[in-house]
């Protein structure tokens, strides 16, 4: 893990290679996703075979693709009941934090006219959850549970399958979600099969949920066929951390999120050097005792760095610049400065707030942006499982007050026919 103080003549580049970072890709990835997602809208369920036999290695017939009432019902009896009882509690706790984000339709009198929005769950919507290194669980809940709070009718699961099938830990997270169908299938053919519909997958209106680089660029290419959450690449947690910080826990969270994959990006930010050389050797102690070692390895190799800075002031400036996933404040007094953070996917403040407990069971959703579009996207939510159509009624009496301004606007812009539509009630 390298450290580097803004002293340094390297710092200044450093933070522009670290804050440059990219969810998007092209070149080769591009081509192979534009590739499979043709032959999916053309080819239907038989290119969804031919890819699904090509990358999972597993041959299956249109009829497999979906999971059936019974094999769920079978996945309960595979996993231990105290761990149903934890998928359980996360959804309770996911459940109740969306809830609170309900918006409902409004409207107002403004004298004659009633303006308002009217807001309505979406029809179908496809949450895709990875397979490949881990099994994530969490992500079904995170994915399809504000999806029912906000009434939409019908969830749609895909998932990566394998020869031995799909992992008991997804199947009864899907149940205890909600989820209405769930589908054996992963890679771009999923996430082509849900935006163009094929005879045995029916097409959704949005796509949630992380993925690979391939899977990734796939729901950039097929936004405005389908809406897409965000582009979302490789995890990220950026720990701001003072002198009295806990080295131990602040590396133990550096190194909870470089497990995800190879290219997950950490960085720290102190004002301590002593803090940052002991969260170093911290971290090269405590890699040796972990399963996925060899991940987390070439994680902190790779792109792990400690930032030392002068001042509070300048690690939340270096911050905001970085933009990351996941922001801890490991200080004093964290809520002191919640109002000067204004980019990052969630916030994890204090001394006691591990980025596991908000991964699983706290409640607020795990689905961030990453790649520095924290400046722009937002954490998954309600919001992105609704849509709003705004609503204007006129009277007539109303409709002779503004009859001048509208004239106005259209002979501004051109366009007589919006005045004459308007004229032709009034003559």
């Amino acid at each position: 893990m390298k450290v580097i103080a803004s002293t340094d003549r390297a710092f200044k580049q450093m933070v522009k290679r670290v804050a440059s970072r990219s969810t998007l890709h092209g070149g080769e990835v591009e081509n192979t996703a534009k590739t499979i997602l043709k032959a999916v809208e053309r080819g239907g369920d038989s290119a969804v075979i031919r890819y699904t036999k090509k990358f999972d290695r597993v041959t299956l017939k249109p009829a497999q693709f979906r999971i059936s009432p019974e094999q769920v019902k079978e996945a309960y009896y595979q996993i231990r009941k105290e761990e149903g009882d934890a998928l359980r509690f996360a959804a309770q706790r996911i459940m109740a934090f969306h809830e609170r984000q309900r918006t409902k339709t409004w409207m107002y009198q403004d004298n004659g006219a009633t303006l308002g929005q009217v807001v309505m769950p979406l029809d179908a919507v496809g949450i895709y959850v990875p397979g490949g290194k881990a099994v994530y669980p969490s992500s079904v809940l995170m994915c399809a549970i504000p999806a029912k709070v906000a009434g939409v009718k019908r969830v749609v699961m895909c998932t990566p399958t394998s020869k031995a099938g799909i992992s008991p830990y997804l199947l009864v997270a899907a149940d205890i979600a909600g989820v209405d169908e769930v589908y054996r299938i992963g890679g771009v053919q999923a996430i082509g099969a849900m935006a163009y519909g094929t005879k045995t997958i029916g097409r959704v209106d949005k796509i949630v949920g992380p993925g690979n680089m391939y899977v990734a660029t796939a729901k950039r290419l097929l936004y405005g066929t389908v809406d897409i959450d965000m582009v979302a690449g490789p995890s990220e947690l950026l720990v701001i951390a003072d002198d009295a910080a806990n080295p131990a826990h602040v590396a133990a969270d550096l190194l909870c999120e470089a497990e995800h994959d190879e290219e997950a990006r950490v960085c720290l930010v102190t004002t301590s050097a002593r803090l940052a050389k002991e969260v170093v050797r911290q971290v090269g102690e405590q890699v040796k005792r972990l399963s996925r070692q060899k991940i987390v390895a070439k994680s902190i190799g790779r792109h792990a760095v400690a930032f030392v800075v002068g001042t509070m002031e300048e690690a939340i400036d270096l911050a905001n610049e970085i933009a990351a996933e996941h922001l801890a404040l490991s200080v004093d007094r964290p809520f002191d400065y919640l109002e000067k953070v204004r980019h990052a996917g969630a916030l994890f403040l204090g001394r006691y707030t591990p980025p596991a407990v908000a991964d699983y069971v706290a409640g607020p959703n795990h689905v961030l942006p990453t790649g520095g579009t924290a400046r722009f996207f937002s954490a998954l939510s309600f919001d992105d499982y609704v849509k709003k159509s705004n609503i204007v009624a006129y009277s007539k009496e109303e409709l002779v007050k503004v009859r001048d301004h509208v004239a106005r606007m259209a002979q501004m812009e051109g366009f007589d026919a919006h005045a004459k539509s308007l004229e032709s009630r009034l003559s």
